[in-house]
């Protein structure tokens, strides 16, 4: 049964860069799936980021593309989000999920991040 927890700090300093690892456990990250990374800003809907591919490709959103960037360790079986020049309008709860054919499922239990001075 694969299981994703999402792991960082809970408060970063506007105009700083946002870290967070998602670490996936009972499968592997190269085989298969898009790895994909989501949030959901306090009383909005949910926003997708971007995922990595099992085959190391790697698509962002068009509106964070310039801000964002997902890597992988595959020694570690994790990917990783960071999301740089945050303002408080990145503050959310952040999770790291798989897709297959549209559906996202498993996720992970989200992590609060929020940006504040």
């Amino acid at each position: 049964q694969v299981q994703l927890q999402e792991s960082g700090p809970g408060l970063v300093k506007p105009s700083q860069t946002l870290s967070l690892t998602c670490t996936v456990s009972g499968g592997s990250i190269t085989t298969g799936y898009f790895w994909t990374w989501i949030r959901q800003p306090p009383g909005k809907g949910l926003e997708w980021i971007g995922y990595i591919r099992y085959s190391g490709n790697i698509y962002y959103s068009p509106s964070l593309k310039s801000r964002t960037s997902i890597s992988r360790d595959t020694s570690k079986n994790q990917f990783t989000l960071q999301l740089s020049s945050v303002t408080p309008e990145d503050t959310a709860v952040y999770y790291c999920t798989r897709e297959v054919g549209g559906i996202l499922d498993p996720w992970g239990q989200g992590t609060q991040v929020t940006v504040s001075s």
